[in-house]
């Protein structure tokens, strides 16, 4: 197995995690008696600990606005969004892997794309799909990303089934860490590829507000992926998520044949390509991150992809 080009458990993010939780959960019951998590619990317990605490703040303030109680009181007794009868063994820890009809997503002013929340009517996927994800959960452990995973992609929501070589999209929401919304096609290996993309920006909004850099918006860049000049913080995001997905190509790519290895060939070419365009501009949005562990390992990810 290839080695990680950085370490994703920083103990900044695990603290995070917990003190976040912390916070969530005496906002919902500022009456209770505070429960501090235990100090050596395992990173992947805190990390899914803050995703579903997030889950349960989301769907109990939409309860609270609809005037929804039962609703509301279930988030009460399910301070773990009933994570227990959802989730599914793999190899990164119990996961909770979700189909939610597209169409019905809904949509509000706390995001730009849909997205979906846990609550008392959610099911798991069918076990074709939870078998897709645990599939792909092993891919990407075994070629360097377990701690990425376990700790930022907790909830996976599969939507459209597409086939090799359609554009597949994904993306996560700031509100929601820790869970990614993403289409598919039945190949374990693409679909771990997408995880580490979404899962690698879920990580590096934990890590920007654990080590408290606030990127300012008013310096820009030239982003080759959309074709027009971003704010830094989103320049920085995309050059991790996509760097991650090309390391992540570059170690799959001798296990695979066929359709597959040219697809994953081309994506790893035009990567190549669209990245070059960044180097300079990505030296100078690094002076943007104040944190100094932090800003080696983005240069670190860029610089590995660079080279590829």
């Amino acid at each position: 197995m290839d080695a990680p080009t950085i370490s994703f458990s920083f103990d900044s993010i695990q603290a995070h995690h917990r003190d976040r939780t912390r916070r969530i959960r005496t906002a919902l019951k500022p009456g209770a008696q505070p429960t501090a998590m235990i100090p050596d619990a395992p990173a992947e317990t805190a990390a899914a600990d803050y995703c579903l605490a997030h889950h349960v703040l989301e769907g109990a303030e939409a309860a609270a606005r609809a005037r929804d109680t039962a609703t509301f009181n279930w988030y009460g007794a399910h301070p773990d969004a009933n994570a227990s009868a959802l989730s599914t063994p793999t190899a990164v820890g119990p996961r909770i892997v979700l189909a939610p009809d597209l169409d019905r997503l809904p949509r509000s002013t706390i995001s730009e794309t849909p997205y979906y929340v846990l609550g008392p009517d959610t099911t798991a996927a069918p076990p074709n799909l939870q078998e897709l994800a645990g599939a792909a959960y092993i891919t990407g452990a075994k070629y360097g990303f377990a701690d990425l995973l376990s700790g930022h992609a907790v909830v996976v929501c599969l939507l459209r089934h597409k086939q090799l070589g359609d554009t597949l999209d994904s993306w996560t929401i700031t509100r929601l860490p820790g869970t990614i919304y993403c289409d598919h096609v039945n190949e374990p290996l693409v679909l771990a590829r997408d995880l580490i993309h979404e899962a690698g920006h879920n990580w590096l909004n934990d890590a920007l507000s654990a080590t408290a850099c606030e990127i300012s918006d008013e310096v820009r860049f030239y982003s080759p992926w959309k074709k027009t000049s971003r704010p830094a913080f989103g320049f920085l995001h995309a050059c991790f998520a996509f760097p991650l997905t090309m390391i992540y190509t570059a170690r799959v790519l001798p296990e695979t044949s066929g359709d597959l290895y040219r697809f994953l060939a081309a994506y790893l070419e035009q990567q190549r390509g669209l990245l070059a365009t960044t180097a300079a501009d990505h030296d100078q949005a690094l002076t943007l991150v104040t944190d100094p562990k932090l800003r080696e390992g983005l240069h670190s990810v860029h610089r590995e992809a660079l080279s590829l």
